[in-house]
């Protein structure tokens, strides 16, 4: 197979202050910004793909997202409190509160989980 996933796009109102959120957020960088803040790819300091591009759209988010992204830390709970107080918010979208992920929003509203940590750090 010769595919190899390059960015995952992310539509955004403003792609330079997502973007930027989302570099501070992972500890990435902003590897690539255009002149009128339309574009922003962030990746890691290494610059290993996939990154992640933010485009700038017209229309606003008016639905659960199709697409999120999950992660997973070394301590879920300190790491929820950090991204919140980063500028995140809770989402419920039907959680039981028994679930092994918390469901948060960044601040323009697209949906991503932190899920509990691994074992071996997988």
């Amino acid at each position: 197979m010769s595919l190899r996933l390059w960015t995952i796009d992310v539509d955004a109102a403003d792609p330079r202050t997502l973007g930027r959120w989302w570099a501070d957020a992972l500890g990435w960088k902003v590897f690539f910004e255009d002149d009128d803040g339309d574009e922003v790819v962030i990746t890691t300091d290494d610059e290993r793909f996939p990154g992640i591009v933010f485009l700038r759209v017209p229309d606003g988010k008016a639905v659960k997202n199709r697409l999120h992204l999950d992660f997973v830390p070394d301590d879920r709970d300190a790491e929820v409190d950090r991204l919140v107080a980063k500028g995140a918010s809770r989402v419920d979208i039907g959680q039981t509160g028994e679930e092994s992920w918390v469901v948060l929003a960044d601040p323009e509203g697209n949906e991503f989980c932190v899920l509990k940590p691994r074992p071996g750090g997988m």
